[in-house]
């Protein structure tokens, strides 16, 4: 994943302007840009929270996504030293994401934290195995867009497919939804739809120019938003997190959409 795309994508669908966002985390509008374009380094943990707190999201989501979390585990391991043995451990123990997923459910029982006491989102559970769509022969994005767009079920009052594919398309013209990682998320608003996601797998990737990292777009993660807001932007912080954590790789050898959304559900399960 790359970090900046990914700042870039959250700023613009919480309304935020590059200067406005720049002006409330103290820092010049040049140098945000040059984090958004991957000229310049990561930002700290500590500004990655207040970009995350700015934009509207749970912090935890853009620092887990930079993987910025070891001067936060450096900085609490010095302040409580049993604590680092605890990290050692686990380290020494080469316990997997499946064991980590427990002792993490374990803490989160018997230790709430505030800003957790809300779901966690998931996109495992907005998908369905008519939504996931596996080897996807295409000739570009507008298909591939297309072909997901028409497997979303569809209400009186709400947009037809053509409509759909319209919006996404629009939103790729004001910045792409690549985030690196061969994954790209095209996503709009559609109240009063109620909030899903379509998942597609290509046979052969897409080479876009707009990619950050220069990868090929391997999966598309297509999601309609129901509405606007925080729970949505927390959603797509959660989806350019699974794209650093290796989704591309993880469904490259899925050979069924239940096989997919398990892999999805791994990934959240061990992040």
């Amino acid at each position: 994943m790359h970090l900046g795309a990914t700042i870039r994508l959250l700023r613009l669908d919480a309304g935020l302007s590059l200067r406005d966002l720049a002006q409330r985390i103290g820092v010049s509008s040049a140098y945000l840009s040059r984090v958004e374009h991957g000229r310049d380094a990561v930002p700290t943990p500590d500004r990655l929270e207040a970009i995350a707190r700015e934009i509207g999201i749970p912090p935890r989501l853009l620092v887990g996504a930079a993987h910025k979390v070891g001067c936060a585990i450096e900085g609490y391991a010095e302040d409580v030293p049993s604590a680092g043995m605890l990290f050692l451990d686990i380290a020494r123990r080469k316990l997997g994401p499946a064991e980590i997923a427990r002792i993490r459910a374990f803490v989160e029982r018997e230790f709430p934290a505030a800003e957790r006491r809300e779901e966690r989102p998931s996109l495992a559970r907005l998908l369905a195995p008519e939504r996931v769509i596996l080897q996807l022969t295409c000739p570009g994005l507008e298909d591939a867009i297309e072909i997901a767009a028409s497997r979303f079920p569809r209400l009186r009052g709400e947009p037809s497919v053509r409509q759909v594919v319209a919006e996404l398309l629009a939103r790729e013209q004001t910045a792409s939804t690549a985030l690196g990682g061969g994954v790209m998320l095209p996503h709009g608003v559609f109240p009063p739809s109620e909030t899903a996601a379509a998942l597609v797998t290509l046979a052969r990737p897409l080479v876009l120019p707009e990619a950050p990292d220069g990868l090929p777009i391997r999966v598309l993660l297509v999601l309609l938003l129901g509405k606007p807001g925080g729970a949505a932007l927390s959603l797509l912080a959660h989806a350019a997190r699974l794209s650093s954590d290796g989704l591309a790789d993880r469904l490259a050898a899925a050979t069924s959409p239940a096989e997919a959304i398990r892999g999805v559900e791994e990934i959240e399960d061990a992040g």
